[in-house]
């Protein structure tokens, strides 16, 4: 296993970190399971664990806090909020009111008096950059927290709470989670640039792009992955975007092949290659995952296999921009884009 700073706060992490959305519910991995799972992951150099109060409603966090028990300051923890947990509409969101609260619960589903990290799951545009970052500077002061970061935030709105931190003398975030894998490049093309310029650690997620990247689908085999059954639009391949991707990975395939790599190993180093990102967040759902994620975690890739990705998936393209979770909310909903 490498590891690399955490931006620039001097903490080392892992280059694969565990992800535990899978954890409870979601993935149906059980706890026994998960405890298993946190083992392995500790036992073969991971010291990063990433969950949020949305994973199954909070379940995932009372897995991991259960599994890291006894072993906590062995652990950078992290965990995220302002995702819907409830049908309450202000159990949700970047204000203060909700933050503090969910970060209480999440502390008690936990087992802990601090988080390393806490996340802003996602941007809330109804909440002003200040209230929020005014809170988390005054959990991180109360010792709740240590650090704060972003989560999935269009390359935009980083660049404006990086300056409403530096104008009202507040906190700052110092990472960043975006998702981020071959077939969803993106990111390159503007939140990477901003999170170099800015300092901060890039923690990606779905390295594996949902599983198209895990080597279990291929042409002409029947997709039978977990999320294939719980989202089966984004793997029907039926649709155009889809039969994109499932050319890229036959292509890419190949050059794993030609180069003695599983597709998770060239999936995984090829995300860990790109010089902004700290390290990538694997989230199995069953141990044989994990150690099939594990074999990738001191791949390096060659300049040829590098050149061989980019001509097949172009440097700053999405292959399924729709997909796309950082995309401006005006885009997406015809009312905010027409002049009322």
């Amino acid at each position: 296993m490498q590891y690399r700073t955490l931006g620039r706060t001097g903490v080392q992490v892992s280059t694969l970190s565990l992800g535990a959305m899978n954890f409870g519910a979601i993935g149906r991995t059980t706890p026994d399971e998960a405890r298993a799972i946190v083992d392995a992951a500790l036992d073969g150099g991971i010291n990063l664990v990433d969950t949020a109060d949305f994973y199954s409603r909070g379940e995932s966090e009372e897995i991991v806090g259960k599994a890291l028990a006894g072993r906590r300051d062995d652990v950078v923890l992290a965990t995220k909020a302002s995702l819907p947990v409830d049908e309450d509409r202000n159990h949700r969101g970047g204000s203060r009111r909700w933050l503090v609260t969910a970060l209480d619960h999440s502390l008690r589903r936990l087992g802990v008096d601090h988080v390393d990290l806490y996340q802003v799951h996602r941007w809330d545009p109804s909440t002003d950059d200040e209230e929020t970052l005014s809170a988390l500077t005054d959990l991180r002061r109360a010792g709740k927290i240590r650090y704060f970061g972003s989560s999935t935030f269009p390359a935009h709105r980083i660049v404006q709470a990086q300056w409403t931190a530096r104008e009202h003398h507040l906190g700052r975030y110092v990472t960043e989670q975006p998702s981020y894998s071959i077939l969803q490049r993106g990111v390159e093309a503007h939140v990477l640039p901003v999170t170099e310029e800015y300092g901060m650690g890039v923690l990606v997620w779905s390295p594996l792009a949902s599983g198209w990247l895990s080597g279990a689908i291929r042409a002409g085999q029947e997709i039978t992955t977990n999320r294939a059954k719980t989202m089966p639009a984004r793997f029907d391949t039926a649709l155009p975007a889809n039969r994109a991707r499932l050319d890229a990975v036959e292509r890419l395939a190949r050059v794993a092949d030609e180069a003695g790599l599983t597709m998770i190993q060239l999936a995984l180093g090829f995300v860990t290659a790109h010089p902004a990102v700290t390290s990538a967040i694997v989230g199995p759902r069953t141990l044989d995952h994990l150690h099939a994620q594990l074999a990738a975690a001191d791949t390096v890739l060659p300049a040829d296999v590098l050149d061989a990705v980019d001509a097949i998936v172009a440097p700053g393209v999405d292959l399924a921009p729709e997909e796309k979770h950082d995309t401006p909310p005006s885009l997406l909903d015809p009312s905010l884009r027409r002049r009322r």
